[in-house]
């Protein structure tokens, strides 16, 4: 069953690190793999400013569109990989080579990708 209030959160956090240029932006369904969450949204940044304002950003407009606050968030203060956990949803934003050195998503290459861009397809 897909939970369509964790779904519109995971797709305008999408949307808004995407706005604040973050790179390589992937929407994760793990509800079927991990009992605490259903999606991640993964994102990419070049530099640590720019992981910082992409978490601003994705807060910020996680607070005016959906009235969603997180849960908690870790990892701001070194602004190399930053989780934003809004409980249903956990929005992770990653300095390039430290996305690249842990490869998040090679973990679940088993869970669909849901689509966040107009015409995107979905993957299994």
């Amino acid at each position: 069953m897909i939970d369509e209030d964790a779904r519109s959160l995971a797709l305008a956090a999408a949307r808004a690190a995407d706005d604040a240029h973050g790179s390589d932006i992937v929407v994760l369904h793990v509800g079927d793999v991990l009992g605490v969450t259903e999606y991640f949204v993964i994102a990419g940044a070049s530099n640590r400013r720019l992981v910082n304002a992409i978490v601003d950003d994705v807060e910020a407009a996680m607070k005016a569109e959906l009235g969603r606050a997180p849960v908690r968030v870790e990892g701001v203060r070194e602004q190399q990989w930053v989780l934003v956990d809004y409980g249903d949803v956990v929005v992770h934003v990653f300095l390039a080579e430290i996305r690249d050195f842990y490869e998040i998503e090679r973990l679940y290459t088993d869970v669909p990708t849901i689509p966040w861009q107009p015409d995107a397809p979905e993957s299994a």
